[in-house]
């Protein structure tokens, strides 16, 4: 679970509980039906992998699984996160959860009669993929909907460890459960496990929430407004960068550690486990150290040595021929991995107003997803031509010359801005009554300035339309008088009157802040006026 501020009453004011975070229930109940969830997956992800070595070895196919079940999470991510901006969150949960308990019991059922093949196994783990990915974003509102706004900061590092704790233990318990019982045992201990997290989603109640005053937006133009904004959000943008140019490269081991245990050590299902785990374990270190690292290095300086780390680890794997180097490569990945990860994640987390932070997280994850189903498919195949050694080398120098190309687009850059709703000006009142789907709307904005300051108000007015592209208008520009050359005009559109509400309401303090840089350079006040796009009558016969 990760955070999205969501509009919820604020619980009543009381004395702080010895307990801390804890003392809310419906928090402690999801943060152990959820770890229990993740010992449940981590059990499955570590036989499924397991059972493709058995079903075919070649490294493509085995690579295959982790492009299956991050595939669905590439395609999916972005209108689930949508959905959770625009639907019950609480709802689409337990509808995703529904979905993993039916499709894990069905794979469970065939592994026991020994009916698995490649494409059932391939096609199980799609299917659990895209549950996974409907489920995402909805994950990120869910943390401020279960605490008080004064211990989000604990909840969340309390889900983060709940997280690590259990993908270091069911790895191992994967392991040790395929030798010493059966291949399916832990198909069906997912199975119990998302049923834990199901029942927890049933039995809570989520607080009633604000009424809102404007229609919710359609699906297909909320996705619309996310992927807009993005695109004119530069700080979103330089960490959707910097993450595709990292996961990339770090997709190889997760790709290929099924082999390093079987093909390269020649090992049991036991060591595989253990491997997991110890990525696990060192995800724990890293979580531990990340403040401390942080407060003296900065995001980027973490990041970068996240990344040095992961090209350790990939080194030793490559290099690999004993358990014991192996274990020490997944400490150090495991490590690495959560400083990255998290950091990349914060620097996305800090540059979205609420309006658009599940869409937004959304549109990161898929950057994510994205990069680690090609990088997976991508190592699987050079594996296959030249051998899992090469591989691994050659996606440990792929990262670091991909930190140094991209160093340049830094993280969190946007942190110390204020996105709460400036509500500094309404939407429009025409005497004319419109319907909200009415539209487009062209907006324009006459300006007198001194002509001397033209090049400094043309730079800012630029700042201004990343804005306004951001909040819902499209086509803008800014235009000079030759004639008069004091004179500027600025333009944009919006596709409807509901639009142009909601253009209103997502408006930050910090866009605000940039207008009010405009003024100092007006030698009268700004004047603007709405035009509508007449609608044309049809012909009759």
């Amino acid at each position: 679970m990760t955070s999205q501020a969501i509009s919820t009453p604020e619980p009543s004011a009381s004395p702080p509980s010895r307990w801390g975070v804890f003392a809310n229930a419906a928090y402690t109940v999801i943060l152990i039906a959820t770890s229990v969830s993740a010992v449940g997956a981590a059990m499955f992800d570590t036989a499924s992998s397991w059972l493709m070595t058995s079903l075919n070895p070649n490294p493509l196919m085995v690579s295959a699984v982790q492009v299956a079940t991050m595939g669905p999470m590439f395609l999916l991510t972005i209108p689930a996160g949508a959905l959770a901006d625009v639907v019950d969150p609480r709802r689409l949960l337990i509808a995703a959860q529904v979905w993993v308990a039916v499709v894990g019991a069905a794979f469970a059922a065939v592994v026991s009669l020994h009916l698995e093949t490649p494409t059932a196994l391939l096609t199980a783990t799609f299917l659990l993929g895209a549950a996974g990915a409907l489920a995402a974003p909805a994950w990120q509102i869910i943390t401020p909907v279960l605490v008080p706004r004064s211990q989000l900061a604990s909840a969340i590092a309390f889900d983060n460890a709940g997280y690590n704790v259990s993908r270091a233990l069911g790895p191992a318990f994967g392991g040790v459960a395929i030798s010493a019982i059966s291949i399916k045992l832990p198909f069906w201990v997912y199975c119990a496990t998302s049923l834990v997290l199901l029942a927890a989603l049933v039995w809570w109640r989520e607080p009633r929430r604000a009424r809102e005053t404007l229609p919710a937006e359609r699906l297909v133009s909320a996705m619309s407004a996310g992927l807009r904004y993005a695109r004119y959000n530069r700080d979103l943008d330089a960490t959707l960068i910097r993450a595709v140019a990292f996961f990339f490269f770090a997709s190889a081991y997760w790709a290929l550690m099924p082999l390093l245990a079987r093909a390269q050590m020649h090992d049991a299902p036991e060591l595989y486990g253990l491997l997991m785990g110890m990525l696990g374990f060192g995800s724990i270190v890293g979580s531990l150290t990340l403040r401390t690292l942080q407060a003296r290095l900065g995001p980027d300086l973490s990041a970068a040595l996240g990344t040095v780390g992961t090209m350790l680890a990939l080194a030793l794997f490559a290099l690999a021929r004993t358990p014991e180097v192996a274990l020490v490569a997944s400490f150090v990945a495991g490590a690495s991995w959560i400083i990255v990860m998290t950091t990349m994640f914060v620097s996305a987390q800090v540059v979205l107003p609420d309006w658009v932070r599940g869409r937004g997280l959304a549109i990161f994850l898929t950057a994510f997803f994205g990069a680690m189903t090609l990088g997976s498919a991508l190592w699987g195949e050079v594996a296959n031509l030249r051998g899992i050694p090469f591989a691994l080398a050659l996606a440990a120098a792929g990262a670091g010359s991909a930190m140094l190309l991209t160093w340049r687009w830094k993280l969190q850059a946007g942190a110390a801005l204020d996105l709460e709703p400036a509500m500094h000006w309404r939407a429009p009142c025409f005497m004319q009554r419109l319907e909200d789907d009415e539209g487009p709307i062209l907006t324009i904005t006459e300006f007198r300035i001194d002509p001397g300051d033209s090049g400094q108000f043309v730079a800012l007015m630029q700042e201004i339309g990343n804005e306004r592209m951001r909040d819902g208008a499209y086509a803008w520009n800014v235009y000079h008088d030759p004639d008069d050359p004091g004179r500027f005009v600025e333009t944009y559109h919006v596709h409807s009157l509901l639009e142009l509400k909601y253009r209103a309401q997502r408006e930050t303090k910090a866009d605000a802040l940039i207008e009010e840089r405009i003024n100092q350079f007006l030698k009268e006040p700004s004047r603007t006026s709405y035009l509508i796009a007449s609608k044309r009558r049809r012909r009759g016969w």
